[in-house]
């Protein structure tokens, strides 16, 4: 089935880990997908992944704390398809420091990624969104946006994203926007592979989860999947957590 046939689709991180996990479901179930990244040569070679098993993909470069490389995407999207129905903004980075050992420079850094970037995208396509009346955006946040963690930096931006998901929901959902975040667990992705490669951080992240496993980055995007269809049409400003129960204890 195909669930988001004839929906044109960007998602930023998306040349690795689960970015393109959630680019290679959405091109299954319809979507033309553009793969936006800094890392190109990543991008490129899903783009060509992608393409070459029957999608329709294309990779644009872009650093998501850049307001004007956001609105040149988006300018390049409404030209090529003259639409846009989704954004995905999954592009972020892990700190894994508390507040003592967080320098000025690596708060300002993972906030510029995490939560200015998530602003800028959200700012971009709605434009084009409120003009057709319609769109989805799903916003990538953490558990550590909805409990505290040790990772200070990284919790406040994930925090931020939550709160500024509900904000565009309530005032954009008249004009028929929607936007909902994601709040995945521990997933086993290239930005977590540094944390979960100590024996000991691994076995005690595997106790705290009641399933007493970790997400595969497929989890997250058919969670995501679901929030950028329509069948979803009636959710907006809510949270989808994705954590094997982490959070419930």
């Amino acid at each position: 089935m195909a669930r988001l046939s004839g929906k044109v689709a960007l998602i930023s991180g998306g040349a690795r880990g689960q970015g393109a996990e959630e680019a290679r479901l959405f091109v299954q179930e319809g979507a033309k997908v553009i793969i936006t990244d800094v890392l190109d040569d990543e991008g490129k070679k899903l783009e060509a992944e992608l393409n070459e098993t029957g999608g329709d993909a294309q990779y644009m470069p872009l650093d998501v704390t850049d307001e004007n490389q956001w609105d040149s995407v988006i300018q390049r999207i409404l030209e090529t398809h003259g639409q846009i129905d989704i954004l995905v903004n999954n592009a972020g980075i892990l700190l894994e420091k508390g507040v003592e050992e967080t320098s000025e420079e690596e708060w300002d850094r993972i906030q510029d990624v995490n939560s200015k970037g998530v602003f800028l995208g959200i700012r971009a396509v709605l434009p084009a969104m409120r003009e057709a009346g319609s769109g989805s955006i799903v916003n990538i946040s953490s558990v550590a946006g909805l409990i505290g963690s040790a990772y200070a930096a990284y919790g406040a931006s994930k925090g931020a994203v939550r709160l500024l998901t509900k904000s565009t929901a309530v005032q954009y959902g008249p004009e028929g926007v929607r936007c909902n975040s994601v709040h995945p667990g521990v997933i086993e992705t290239d930005m977590t592979e540094g944390m979960l490669s100590d024996p000991r951080t691994r076995e005690i992240r595997l106790q705290n989860t009641p399933l007493g496993t970790f997400a595969v980055a497929k989890d997250v995007a058919y969670a995501v999947l679901y929030l950028a269809s329509d069948e979803s049409r009636y959710v907006t400003g809510s949270e989808l957590v994705i954590d094997g129960g982490l959070t419930a204890k």
